[in-house]
């Protein structure tokens, strides 16, 4: 898309040149943010809601009990904003004001809307189950017939999207690069582990093979 294209609310302003409005740019943080924020208002009052989510082709779901306050706005086609980051590493400068963080993020703009088709709310399930733990779905017991209706799919359209992303060591003021301080970045990891086998019954089933990895 060429910036000029961009709608104003999604134009990135400070530092321009860190940001994205490529579609594979945007999915691959989509892909990588195990959680999501949703930001909603309700009657003049805004709301702000962590959750589970997961990219289905080009929309986000989400997912939550049918009397959840954001499932129900969600579902009227109200307008939603969400927002993912990813913490990739401290960025320490020479100088406080320059410190920063590498990080990648993304907010989209869109609209939600209730998925009522049988095949395509499992399949959404599927990708929020998938998302967070693949493997899991196919090893698990599937929703029962009471588990499903009880949970509400909301698919919220990607209408306009800003990808922003800091990579690189820090950038001092001239001056300050003689200051006797260190400065380079540390790096964030995210890592899943150990397994604790849960202590209730069957405790000799072993470990999948699609969790070894988490070890």
């Amino acid at each position: 898309m060429n910036r000029r294209d961009i709608p104003d609310r999604s134009r990135l302003r400070r530092i321009p040149d860190r940001a994205s409005y490529d579609r594979e740019d945007l999915h691959a943080v989509l892909d990588a943010a195990p959680i999501c924020h949703v930001a909603f208002e309700v009657d003049g009052q805004p709301f702000v809601i962590p959750t589970i989510h997961a990219r289905h082709g080009d929309e986000i779901v989400i997912h939550g009990a049918k009397a959840s306050r954001l499932i129900k706005h969600a579902a009227t086609g109200a307008p939603l904003a969400i927002a993912v980051t990813m913490l990739d590493g401290l960025v320490l400068a020479r100088s406080v004001f320059h410190s920063s963080m590498n990080y990648r993020s993304a907010v989209v703009f869109g609209t939600g809307r209730l998925v009522e088709d049988a095949e395509e709310k499992m399949a959404c399930m599927e990708a929020v189950s998938e998302h967070l733990m693949p493997g899991r779905w196919a090893d698990a017991r599937g929703p029962s017939d009471k588990e499903f209706n009880a949970t509400s799919i909301v698919a919220v359209s990607i209408d306009e999207a800003t990808v922003k992303a800091r990579t690189g060591p820090p950038g001092d003021d001239e001056e300050d690069y003689a200051l006797p301080v260190w400065a380079g970045v540390v790096e964030t990891r995210t890592a899943w582990g150990p397994l604790t086998d849960d202590p209730g019954r069957h405790r000799d089933v072993p470990v999948p093979d699609y969790l070894k990895g988490y070890e």
